[in-house]
């Protein structure tokens, strides 16, 4: 039996379903069509009633459906790995799944144990560790760019996108908590990013909770500390729980309860996972603890993915026999709406934005990839359909090059600051060869106007001396703002030309070609 579940898609909604639209709504839309109903039995030739007709029939369908309406769909791809302090295999194509169509926005990745010894983990801070490498070196060439990440130890959390997401992609704050040792040590605990996608609040927390059977309750606790403890500086989003939706993901280590060795693996082995579901952990605490109940998560249609042999399919054959179990999750929480009052002294708080802005999350693929085998943990994958309207749709900044560039002659560009945003001197503008890995992967840079931060519509004119590739090839400028912390804007693609100083390379070399 296949591991891979495509059967119909698990879905949730920031509404409910049609019947939860507001009230007030409602009640404009009656008024409409009472409206609608008048001008009918007054319809004649007379052009004011036909253009009333025709203004409350416009005025109903935005009612109903044109929240509806402009919604796109992005493609979410996330991966969460205990690694065992591996170090990573060489190709990890099939676990991005880069063939796929439509092709993917955004990548979450999450690992736990990633080798944290001091040494490794100093010299992990003065350049990106193996994992992150191999994950940069294989989503680059793709067109994804390294967004941010945030580390704790062995706790690793990386947010690839698309390039022409950047500069929707705003206010990205990291933390982490530490739950080993009693909140002193960081082999356990949580690592989050949040950030701004087209203006929806977005979070996600890769966690790796307390080991072993007993510890269920110590699993619940360490969760709720988190949640309790990671804040960010936004003032309308300060907590995790109050993102518009929240990923919670990693190796949450839940086991399955009762249930033999024997027992277990029979129902492993002959495909029927369904006789485990309701031992699991983390399924029975869903039962009682209401935070849990506000996560979804899809079925679980895959092979436990813990504990095997190393590179192999078998699971735990050493003196330990651990029991398999489905340690390595992936939950979403979409923002409760706030519950409507009946009471005469309070005004309902659901807000206009959750009415017309919902964002709906889509779930395509649960599964786990059994060929990976450099850990006893087997890596888990989930894709998702993120269904939004855009809140944001205009960049912050324009870049426009001009005339032709190469390194024989200074190079010439603009800059246009758009919109207010929290603007510095010390922003600047990098050149980019497409197929750049991220931020820093520039070949040069400007700073922005160093005197003064430039007024909103003012054409600023930038230049760069000798600073060029001599070899031609395609780039981009970006801007990126150092308090936002990422690139912000994107010129068009331009092409710069070769230079006169280019070494040339013979086509023949003492009779041998190049």
């Amino acid at each position: 039996m296949s591991d891979t579940f495509d059967l119909a898609r698990v879905r949730s909604d920031s509404m409910s379903s049609m019947a939860s639209q507001s009230t007030s709504a409602r009640l404009m839309l009656r008024q409409r069509l009472a409206q609608l109903l008048t001008c009918l039995e007054d319809l004649s030739s007379d052009d004011e009633a036909n253009e009333e007709v025709s203004r409350t029939l416009d005025d109903a369908f935005h009612l109903c459906g044109g929240r509806y309406t402009n919604r796109e769909s992005f493609r979410l791809h996330m991966v969460t790995w205990n690694v065992s302090t591996a170090e990573p295999p060489a190709d990890v194509r099939t676990l991005l799944q880069l063939d796929s169509q439509p092709a993917t926005d955004l990548y979450v990745i999450g690992l736990q144990e990633v080798n944290a010894t001091p040494v490794q983990y100093v010299s992990d801070l003065i350049a990106e560790d193996s994992w992150s490498l191999l994950f940069i070196d294989t989503l680059a060439p793709m067109g994804y760019i390294k967004v941010t990440s945030v580390r704790m130890q062995g706790l690793l959390l990386i947010l690839f996108a698309k390039q022409a997401h950047l500069p929707f992609i705003r206010d990205i704050q990291s933390t982490y908590t530490r739950t080993g040792l009693f909140g002193y040590w960081g082999n356990k605990g949580g690592v989050s990013v949040r950030f701004s996608f087209y203006g929806h609040m977005l979070c996600f927390l890769n966690c790796h909770l307390a080991a072993h059977m007993n510890y269920a309750l110590q699993r619940m606790d360490e969760f709720e500390y988190i949640l309790d403890t990671q804040d960010f500086d936004m003032y309308n989003a300060p907590n995790v729980l109050d993102h518009k939706v929240v990923f919670w993901f990693g190796d949450l280590n839940f086991r399955i309860a009762d249930h033999g060795m024997h027992f277990l693996r029979s129902s492993i082995n002959n495909g029927r996972f369904n006789l485990l579901w309701d031992r699991d952990q983390l399924t029975m605490m869903k039962k009682k603890e209401p935070i849990l109940q506000e996560f979804e998560e899809g079925p679980l249609r895959f092979k436990p993915t813990y504990k095997f042999d190393r590179f192999s399919e078998t699971y735990d054959t050493s003196g330990k026999k651990r029991k398999p179990a489905w340690t390595d999750r992936i939950l979403w929480r979409i923002k409760p709406k706030a519950v409507e009052t009946e009471d005469e002294n309070s005004s309902t708080t659901s807000s206009v934005d959750d009415d017309e802005y919902p964002v709906k999350v889509m779930q395509d693929l649960y599964t786990s990839d059994v060929s990976y085998g450099v850990s006893d943990h087997k890596p888990v994958i989930g894709t998702f359909n993120l269904e939004m309207r855009k809140k944001v749709e205009t960049p912050l900044v324009t870049l426009s090059v001009d005339g032709h560039w190469s390194a024989d002659e200074n190079a010439t560009f603009t800059y246009t600051i758009l919109e207010n945003f929290e603007s510095s001197t010390w922003d600047w503008i990098g050149l980019y060869k497409i197929g750049f890995k991220s931020a820093s992967d520039y070949s040069t840079f400007a700073w922005v106007k160093d005197d003064e931060v430039a007024a909103n519509g003012e054409v600023v004119t930038v230049h760069i001396k000798n600073e060029l590739p001599l070899l031609a090839g395609d780039y981009v400028l970006g801007y990126y703002s150092t308090n936002m912390q990422t690139l912000i804007a994107f010129s068009p693609t331009f092409q710069i030309l070769e230079s006169k100083r280019a070494v040339k390379v013979p086509e023949n070399i003492n009779g041998h070609e190049k």
